[in-house]
């Protein structure tokens, strides 16, 4: 089977991903945390971080089905969290912390709200959560902090980062957003970018415990906007976002799922 190999040029000075360390994070993380990280992720052959860039020699997976169910994806992201709770950010100082680069987010979405709120396609509870985040994103990441104890998060745990083996295991992809975080936020961005809402409950379940959810939603929103700002006013996949995006309002609205 053919590895998979990722190469990144050197971020731009100044974007989310050179403020954040996105790329040599990921090395690190192969490097480091991979081979005690108690979960499933491909195999590394090789990484470099230089000048010139990253690299990476992976395992490939695209063998293995694509995404995973909802409660398995769960049940996967409860056992991550649960091995390093407490522990992550002691185990590698460098994992980034809660609010890096809040601030080019917050920027980003102030930015891109009026064009977002001219569509036709955001459903009134969307629209009105969208107009109170503005200007105050950075509330919103600093209510991250109240999601629950640290531990080691994916960062970006959805479906196009998520692949199931024919005996159903769930492996993690892309870890160029590994943190260290409450879990909440990991399940927040699972729910919000790759679960149909009449199953969260499921998922939540799952999980074991909706503890935090309200606290990490917000800034999960935030992402959830500006992904939706990519796609075509009235398109399918902006529906869909819409659509999680109204029940994530709804969750904030009860304050629990």
């Amino acid at each position: 089977m053919p590895n998979h190999v990722k190469r990144r040029s050197p971020a731009e000075p100044g974007s989310i991903p050179a403020v954040l360390n996105m790329f040599e994070s990921e090395v690190r993380f192969y490097r480091e945390i991979a081979p005690v990280v108690g979960v499933r992720v491909p195999a590394c052959y090789e990484s470099e971080a230089n000048a010139e860039g990253t690299l990476l020699v992976l395992e490939d997976l695209s063998g293995w089905a694509p995404g995973a169910e909802p409660v398995a994806g769960a049940k996967a992201l409860r056992d991550l969290h649960d091995r390093w709770i407490g522990r992550a950010h002691l185990e590698w100082p460098w994992l980034r912390p809660l609010e890096a680069g809040a601030d080019l987010v917050a920027a980003l979405f102030d930015r891109t709200w009026p064009r977002l709120a001219t569509r036709s396609d955001l459903s009134t509870p969307v629209r009105e959560v969208g107009e109170r985040l503005v200007g105050r994103v950075l509330d919103a990441e600093r209510d991250v902090a109240r999601a629950g104890e640290l531990t080691l998060a994916h960062g970006d745990a959805s479906a196009q980062n998520l692949r199931t083996a024919p005996d159903g295991v769930v492996a993690f992809l892309d870890w160029e957003d590994v943190s260290a975080a409450p879990g909440a936020l990991d399940l927040a961005w699972f729910l919000l970018s790759s679960v149909e809402p009449e199953r969260w409950s499921e998922a939540v379940d799952a999980y074991r415990t909706s503890q935090g959810l309200a606290e990490a939603m917000p800034s999960t929103m935030v992402q959830g906007y500006l992904t939706m700002a990519d796609y075509p006013d009235g398109s399918e996949p902006a529906a869909g976002w819409n659509a999680r995006l109204e029940a994530a309002a709804a969750l904030l609205a009860r304050g629990r799922v």
